[in-house]
């Protein structure tokens, strides 16, 4: 029986049509590695630092699927996206070039030769650090028959180890893009060497069909989302292949046991009806799994890394640090050091660090702020008069810092309940046309929302000085 590639793109579709947090996306990544799923696909880097080490952990945390990201169409393209999955078990390069005219001038600013020696030049460079590189045939039902082949036969010669059609305008019926499919395969008989792959998009409600009609005459990778996009579900694939996989003589590697509990999860993660699926039996417990301050950091990194973190050395002394500081005031619940990672791991440099605060409020006085923060081993010290606490602190910043930010946003939550909840702050500052976002987590609401402006100043003084 043949087996068919599942390369998922639930990831790489969710970047754009979701805003998931690092670690709903580290646990989809978690969800399709334990289904099996041939290829996981991500969303090109953005070059924030962010996304950088999102990228980096999820390759070093799957096991079973290989990892794929998009390769940029420029010199250093093959060599830094690589960089990025190089730990990953298994990695893929993924060259993506539009074949229609009118995409090549917008996307490329080439001509249709320029961009056939550019396909060869990246994908002869993607193969020279990665020996898996998938060839993305953009709108390659829209092209001109010609370009495409010349475009296929190109990277082919040039080392592409998949190669895959895209119907991106998903106008064709199914008998319309077999005979397409059918013809390339004719044409080019070179693509008998390697794997031949389609992305079918459902603008007419056929992907599904048109996927099956082409496995059934030998394409060897689909591509799949588990959630809601214009390619195929999994979902929707797997049950046919449940029931008539055998008789077309295809099958699949991905866990038919596992799929409904990790589709309903990622589902669940993706439309926002949870604050994040887990899946871990620490969690399942959650209430009753408590740290306190005597928790040494060998049994929170342990936990943290349950909760689906993959922190590096550095975030994880930050996040021990942040954590004895909140266990020294009261138990930690797991949602409590969820709330803690996010808001410590995977932050700029400190340049301004919080030692001390004093504030003094009621409702015959003025409120004043004294705040002591350390900048390049220095002290430096404000104090103001505000409308209210928290307004006298952050001018009190503003004085030690000798700039006014606008305060583009502020917000206060309640991490957890009780009478010694933890508070979570948000800070929004602008700075240069640009909003920059602090958190800040304390039992002390006040501490919380300094400890979240300086951590957007931080943001702010870091990218200045890149």
């Amino acid at each position: 029986m043949k087996k068919l590639t599942i390369s998922d793109m639930t990831l790489k579709v969710a970047a754009g049509a979701y805003d998931l947090s690092f670690k709903e996306k580290i646990e989809i990544a978690k969800l399709l590695d334990k289904l099996n799923v041939s290829v996981i696909e991500l969303a090109a880097a953005s070059g924030s630092k962010v996304d950088d080490v999102l990228i980096r952990t999820i390759s070093s945390c799957v096991k079973n699927s290989a990892v794929s990201i998009p390769v940029a169409l420029s010199e250093n393209g093959a060599n830094e996206a690589y960089e990025l999955i190089k730990n990953a078990k298994k990695a893929r390069l993924q060259v993506s070039v539009p074949m229609s005219t009118v995409q090549m001038e917008y996307i490329c600013h080439k001509k249709p030769a320029a961009v056939l020696e550019m396909i060869t030049d990246v994908v002869s460079k993607s193969k020279s650090v990665c020996n898996d590189v998938d060839f993305v045939a953009l709108d390659a039902t829209r092209s001109d028959a010609d370009f495409l082949r010349k475009a296929i036969n190109a990277a082919i010669d040039a080392g592409a180890s998949t190669v895959t059609l895209c119907d991106n305008a998903g106008e064709m019926t199914t008998d319309e893009f077999i005979d397409f499919i059918s013809g390339i395969k004719n044409d080019i008989p070179s693509l008998a060497n390697v794997k031949l792959a389609i992305n079918a998009s459902n603008e007419l409600g056929m992907a599904v069909s048109t996927v099956l009609a082409a496995v059934k005459m030998g394409v060897d990778e689909i591509k799949t989302a588990c959630c809601k996009s214009e390619v195929p579900s999994l979902e929707a694939i797997l049950k046919i292949l449940r029931s008539r996989g055998d008789s077309i003589g295809v099958g699949v590697d991905v866990s038919l046991t596992e799929f409904g509990r990790a589709s309903r999860q990622i589902e669940w993660i993706c439309e926002g009806k949870t604050g994040g699926a887990v899946g871990t039996d620490a969690q399942d417990n959650e209430e009753s799994y408590t740290l306190n301050e005597y928790t040494d950091i060998n049994t929170v990194s342990d936990t943290v890394v349950s909760l689906g973190y993959d922190l590096s050395e550095e975030d994880m002394k930050n996040v021990y640090e942040e954590f004895k500081r909140a266990a020294s005031k009261k138990i930690i619940s797991l949602r409590e050091l969820d709330a803690i990672v996010a808001s410590t791991a995977m932050q700029v440099p400190a340049t301004y660090k919080l030692v001390s605060y004093v504030i003094n409020s009621g409702n015959v006085i003025s409120s004043t702020a004294n705040i002591l923060l350390e900048k390049d081993g220095k002290s430096l010290a404000g104090v103001c008069i505000g409308d209210g606490p928290i307004d006298a602190a952050f001018l009190a910043i503003e004085q030690i810092l000798g700039h006014h930010y606008e305060l583009d946003d502020f917000r206060i939550q309640s991490v957890t309940e009780g009478r010694e909840a933890i508070g979570n702050a948000v800070v929004k500052l602008k700075a240069d046309g640009k909003v920059y976002s602090g958190n800040g987590l304390s039992t002390d609401i006040i501490g919380a929302s300094i400890r979240a402006y300086i951590s957007a100043v931080n943001k702010i003084v870091f990218e200045q000085n890149v």
